[in-house]
């Protein structure tokens, strides 16, 4: 069997990373390109298409790309069947026998007029809010058109529904918004009060907001586009994938990097969560990226172990590609890297290093990163009297990443909750050891690593020491490490993707073609 077409929705893609996720998702695409799979991939925000080499990039102010062989510029979906049955039912109903073909066909048209073939719903009313928002025009020409709406639309059948609506004399193409708005998206019925706000991705500003702007994006960016499956990578676009799954019938697999839980702690976003739930218990497959994050789903959000994959994320291992050597100096240097938030545990970072210079004087502690509690973190560091031995240099992208892997002698990964880690298989890959939390998926899969609790900033400094002052320990984690990184690959990835992408595609051909299952 061939291999499918992707529709994959993501927050993040290069040059705009502020993250693993990003890196996970270049690293993905470019693994399942490999494997055979034409992927296209939507973006929230602007970018220069020219950073895709395998990939198709959609974003706002680029082009959607479109499929020659897509018919009328709308996949056909059981979304457009009711439509046409619906129509083609009523006509057999009141068809007169002198009636001519002609006249038959011409009724039909007159049925279906307002109502494309190929369902583009963001045709339907004039506002162009599309499938996230209610057009009020509609609810005012119920009114007008007399319909009790309780009596009419009191079913569960979206074909009866439109059957109803359109007998006692309401236009088709606003019994068919009725449908859609009432039985296909009924969380989404009643539009954001600003919804008009431009989506421009990014994490700041109103992020419930920007995933719904982003899944209107989404629905009519796919009009133009022709894929076997969605893949849809964390919560925010966890709604663009349930609207597209439902308007298509193609199958939603939702990918899990990281919970609310992971973010927050116990003091979750309860719209945050309930959007995580909706959209993994509305997906046919869960793709999780660790065992520890598997758990997290069975105990928290209440799904079943067999709809789960476990799927590991890779590494890029081209380190010598970057022509960068190691740099000599005095001072051993010990590296965080990643984004300093709660999730991280750049606390118990600051408090080990603290143990270490207590008996180790010449080493410095790197911090390559930026986030919410990087004031915090300085601080601390400040109040323990570390400050001089500490080095943040901000976030960093593209060579300043390897530059600063060439710098180490040591990665420390204390992360409070980490559902996976890319980090430390850069690390690895770069000859680094690494020491890393216990609570993290990377954990799962890593043998030539030390790992700590998180909480534990004794034995993370004990550990510290000991890589620092045996260099027989240092040079069997860099050899071994970077042995067993080589085996950890997007390939791998990929290759447990494809067989979710299966799973999901065949537990669909078995849903009956009954509307009532749209």
């Amino acid at each position: 069997m061939s291999a499918p077409s992707v529709l994959m929705l993501g927050w993040e893609f290069p040059p705009f990373i502020t993250g693993g996720l990003g890196t996970a998702c270049h690293g993905l695409t470019r693994a399942l390109k490999h494997a055979g799979c034409d992927v296209t991939f939507v973006l929230p925000r602007a970018v220069d298409h020219t950073h895709a080499s395998h990939v198709r990039l959609v974003s706002p102010e680029g082009s959607a790309p479109r499929d020659s062989d897509s018919v009328g510029g709308w996949i056909p979906s059981p979304a457009a069947r009711i439509i046409e049955s619906t129509a083609d039912a009523l006509l057999a109903k009141d068809i007169h026998t002198s009636e001519s073909p002609a006249s038959v066909a011409a009724r039909r048209e007159a049925l279906l007029r307002g109502t494309p073939e190929r369902v583009d719903i963001l045709r339907l009313g004039s506002t162009n809010q599309g499938a996230y928002g209610s057009v009020p025009q509609h609810r005012e020409a119920l009114r007008k058109s007399g319909v009790n709406l309780h009596e009419a639309t009191g079913v569960s059948d979206p074909q009866t529904m439109m059957a109803r609506l359109i007998s006692a004399g309401v236009e088709p193409a606003v019994a068919w918004e009725q449908v859609v708005i009432d039985q296909v998206l009924p969380e989404a019925a009643t539009p954001h009060p600003t919804a008009a706000v431009p989506l421009s991705g990014g994490y700041e500003g109103d992020l419930i907001l920007a995933a719904e702007r982003y899944a209107q994006f989404c629905v009519q960016s796919a009009r133009h586009l022709k894929f076997d499956i969605i893949h849809a990578h964390d919560w925010l676009t966890y709604p663009a994938g349930l609207a597209l799954a439902r308007l298509t019938g193609r199958p939603l697999v939702v990918h899990v990097h990281a919970t609310e839980f992971d973010r927050s702690g116990t003091h979750v976003n309860q719209q945050v969560y309930n959007i995580e739930r909706r959209g993994m218990q509305g997906a046919v497959r869960v793709m999780a990226v660790s065992n520890l994050t598997r758990n997290l789903l069975i105990n928290r959000y209440g799904l079943s172990p067999n709809k789960i994959d476990v799927v590991y994320n890779g590494v890029d291992l081209e380190p010598a590609s970057y022509g960068i050597k190691r740099i000599e100096r005095g001072e051993r240097i010990v590296l965080y890297f990643g984004r300093i938030t709660m999730q991280k545990g750049p606390e118990y970072f600051v408090r080990a290093a603290k143990r270490v210079l207590e008996v180790e004087k010449n080493v410095r502690f790197v911090v390559a990163g930026s986030g919410d509690l990087a004031s915090s973190m300085i601080e601390m560091a400040a109040s323990l009297g570390i400050g001089g031995k500490m080095t943040f240099t901000g976030f960093l992208r593209g060579r300043d990443i390897p530059r600063v892997f060439a710098l180490a002698d040591l990665y420390v990964m204390p992360s409070v909750s980490e559902p996976f880690g890319i980090a430390p298989l850069e690390a690895m890959g770069h000859r680094v050891p690494v020491i890393i939390s216990k609570n993290s998926g990377v954990s799962e899969v890593l043998t030539h690593a030390l790992k700590v609790d998180f909480w534990d900033v004794d034995d993370m400094a004990n550990k510290i020491v000991a890589v620092l002052r045996h260099p027989p320990l240092r040079a069997e984690l860099r050899d071994r490490g970077l042995f067993e990184v080589r085996g950890i690959t997007w390939d791998g990835a990929a290759k447990h993707c494809l067989t979710s992408y299966q799973h999901a595609m065949n537990a669909v051909r078995q849903i009956p073609s009954d509307p009532r299952h749209l």
